[in-house]
């Protein structure tokens, strides 16, 4: 097999991340084209059919338990919000508030010397438990957690400038995005930690703090 071609294992893999970005975004297009061509009911009424569909999907698909119920729970707040403020914007009101939620736990994780993405993604990585003492896995995690802090503040910036000029449209597309951006930094932070993960195995000396 060409090690420079991607293997069917591989492929498939892209392939369900991608139907899984896809699928998230689902309730908020829903949402962004009924609202923009018949009304704010509609949205609404739209978004909740999506969100419906999207659990069954992921229920389908047998992911977990708890992904799916977070989705579901996530449109039902934010169409709730909407429908009390009477304006389409209030959709994405709470989904504003969460890039200030991350940048604050980000920054105290690193504060405290346990950065949130190898807190997160270690296991997943394959690092070892004591990975906090090993300075080449923990500076890949702080690195990364470094991105997720400026990611944060360009997205806490967009969500304000947008909420105000009451741009639900724009605030729908930020809120899209976020998705497939945080992915790539996820993707990447477990490709790097593993990569140092390996290097640290062949050479313990060099990897103690």
């Amino acid at each position: 097999m060409n090690r420079n071609h991607p293997d069917s294992r591989t492929i498939s893999g892209w392939r369900q991340k991608a139907a899984g970005i896809l699928v998230a975004a689902l309730p908020t297009l829903a949402f962004l084209a009924a609202d923009t061509t018949v009304s704010l009911t509609a949205g609404l009424i739209a978004a909740g059919t999506a969100a419906v569909a999207t659990f069954a999907w992921r229920l389908l698909h047998r992911q977990k338990l708890r992904q799916a119920v977070i989705g579901l729970a996530t449109v039902t707040v934010c169409a709730t919000v909407a429908a009390l403020t009477g304006q389409a914007r209030g959709f994405f009101l709470v989904p504003a508030m969460i890039p200030f939620i991350v940048l604050a736990v980000c920054l105290i994780s690193i504060m405290i010397r346990r950065p949130l993405t190898g807190v997160l993604l270690n296991k997943v990585s394959g690092g070892p438990p004591d990975w906090r003492s090993i300075t080449p896995l923990r500076r890949v995690y702080t690195a990364s957690t470094c991105i997720c802090i400026a990611v944060n503040i360009v997205n806490a910036v967009l969500q304000v400038v947008y909420y105000r000029g009451d741009e639900p449209v724009v605030l729908g597309i930020v809120h899209i995005a976020t998705g497939p951006v945080f992915a790539a930094i996820v993707a990447g932070t477990v490709t790097f930690a593993r990569r140092t993960v390996r290097t640290v195995r062949t050479q313990p000396s060099r990897a103690a703090h």
